[in-house]
């Protein structure tokens, strides 16, 4: 008799889980075009820019000394020669060191700035998936395949869900970020 009623729960599961949805979404896509994109993207190219400035004013020390030390090293003295050599090593190293720093840095506010991003898209998706009854829900950018009469594509209510246009794609992004691009270097 325990044996009959295992084998009908394991029949009754089974039939269970064929019977509920599975979903899918474009989860980058839904992040790269959510609003808060665009401030977080404004803040990291502003951080990137004033760290490449920094970066220049420091080259740029760097070579007028150098330039400097090649037009004079033959009229100073040992002492001065050697001071404005040291010199020369200490602005070296701190190129070194503000590369590997700012780098590490813009790594770090960008994930800081992307977390409640993906943490809110995360949210509406499981909040949409649980409200239409999946079972579960997919990155589409995860399956080299999928029966798309099996798994429903929930991307176009979780962009609703996240208030992004119908009219903005990756697409449109990208263009409007090269725009941007080419604004910046005039």
């Amino acid at each position: 008799m325990k044996k009959i009623l295992v084998i009908a729960l394991a029949v009754f599961a089974t039939l269970s889980a064929s019977a509920q949805q599975f979903g899918r979404v474009n989860f980058n896509e839904l992040v790269m075009l959510m609003p808060e994109m665009d401030q977080a993207r404004e803040t990291i190219n502003a951080s990137q820019k004033e760290a490449e400035e920094t970066y220049a004013a420091m080259v740029e020390e760097y070579q007028s000394k150098a330039t400097q030390y090649q037009q004079k090293q033959n009229t100073w003295t040992a002492a001065i020669r050697e001071s404005k050599e040291r010199e020369l090593v200490d602005i070296q190293n701190r190129l070194q060191e503000f590369q590997q720093t700012i780098s590490q840095e813009l790594q770090q506010q960008q994930n800081q700035l992307m977390a409640p991003i993906q943490e809110k898209a995360q949210k509406a998706v499981s909040e949409l998936a649980k409200a239409k009854g999946f079972a579960a829900v997919f990155d589409a950018s995860q399956f080299l395949y999928f029966d798309e009469s099996i798994i429903v594509d929930l991307t176009a209510d979780a962009r609703k869900a996240l208030n992004i246009p119908a009219d903005r794609t990756l697409e449109s992004l990208q263009a409007e970020l090269q725009a941007q691009a080419a604004a910046a270097q005039q």
